[in-house]
């Protein structure tokens, strides 16, 4: 049985929630909780192997209650909201860099027509996330690169950055690109795996948090360089001509759209040996088949190592072919793609 508490301040939502997961054999609800303090309190009290966290709650809200919960009794949160609010959204965002690891938008009710998949797409993330092992906030701590095996100097400079990831990937994205100066001579093609309807406020997050410019990509638009473009909801992005931006609404790709397979076979296909690809946390496999393309490319290839991973499964599945050059802790990815754009293998 996966223990869950429920922390919203909406009595109706609550209830929405509870029976939801109720009705799942899999799931036990231990705990309910009106405000962030409670939700902090209970935490500690009842030990649930996953906490659904409303944003907007008196007393103390969804983002301070998570960070509580981080350093006081590290916990799987999702986060659970109503609004698509950009600014909400970004408050959304700022919980996932304390230590959330995923956002979903709260079900409408019964009686909506997307009802049932809004339901199960919130009972699997619940199950899923449960499962993760969290550690005490963030797991960042500097040392030495692991270079593997098929790390070789010689190559040509990097002229874009390709990066794809998913659980955990909006707080290591923004940890990373914050390193990476604001007149960064390379654009930035960024697949990440997020609910639908965030998009949006996540882009409005990382413009607050990194000194680059980021923005949804839109069809056929220039790359510039200093700038993060990232996938849209429910479309595939790549590259076309070397310079434009590319959007696809062909078929998921192993179950993803967009898919980080997708944008590394296209990037890989337009820069070729030029192409620096990053794998960061996230669960699954997303983006390891397109590493292959990357790879008889000519192309750079970096995956965040295991210590610094929310999620080791995308990173660990990278590493498993043999395809990936570099190993690194979060923290020594930024200086790693300095040094790959300049056209060196050295730090």
């Amino acid at each position: 049985m996966i223990r869950v508490l429920v922390a919203e301040d909406s009595t109706t939502v609550r209830e929405l929630l509870v029976e939801m997961l109720r009705a799942d054999p899999e799931c036990q609800v231990v705990g309910q909780a009106s405000n962030g303090m409670e939700a902090v309190e209970k935490t500690k009290e009842l030990q649930p192997d996953v906490v659904t966290m409303d944003i907007h709650m008196p007393r103390m809200n969804g983002f301070d209650a998570t960070k509580q919960i981080m350093i006081e009794s590290p916990t799987p949160i999702v986060i659970v909201t109503a609004s698509l609010d950009p600014r909400d959204v970004e408050t959304s965002m700022h919980a996932l860099r304390a230590g959330a690891l995923t956002v979903l938008a709260k079900p409408q009710g019964p009686g909506s027509p997307d009802f049932e998949e809004a339901c199960s797409r919130f009972l699997t993330t619940v199950k899923l996330m449960s499962q993760v092992k969290v550690v005490r906030h963030w797991r960042e701590r500097p040392r030495a690169e692991v270079p593997c095996p098929r790390a070789a100097p010689g190559k040509g400079t990097g002229r874009i950055i390709a990066i794809a990831s998913s659980t955990g990937g909006p707080g290591a994205l923004s940890r990373m690109l914050s390193e990476l100066p604001g007149d960064l001579s390379v654009p930035v093609v960024v697949v990440q795996h997020i609910a639908s309807g965030f998009g949006e406020g996540f882009v409005t997050w990382l413009n607050s948090t990194v000194p680059l410019k980021a923005k949804l990509a839109e069809q056929g638009e220039p790359l510039v360089p200093g700038t993060v473009y990232v996938a849209p909801d429910d479309k595939h992005l790549g590259v076309s001509a070397r310079t434009t931006a590319l959007l696809s609404t062909a078929p998921p790709l192993g179950g993803f759209r967009p898919s980080g397979t997708f944008l590394f076979e296209s990037v890989a296909k337009a820069f070729g040996s030029s192409t620096i690809a990053v794998i960061l946390t996230g669960m699954g496999q997303d983006g390891v088949e397109g590493l292959r393309q990357v790879r008889e490319a000519g192309g750079q290839i970096i995956a965040q190592d295991e210590e610094s991973s929310v999620v080791f499964g995308m990173p660990k599945a990278a590493i498993a072919t043999g395809f990936v050059d570099y190993v690194l802790p979060l923290t020594a990815i930024a200086p790693r793609l300095l040094s790959l754009i300049r056209g060196g293998n050295g730090p």
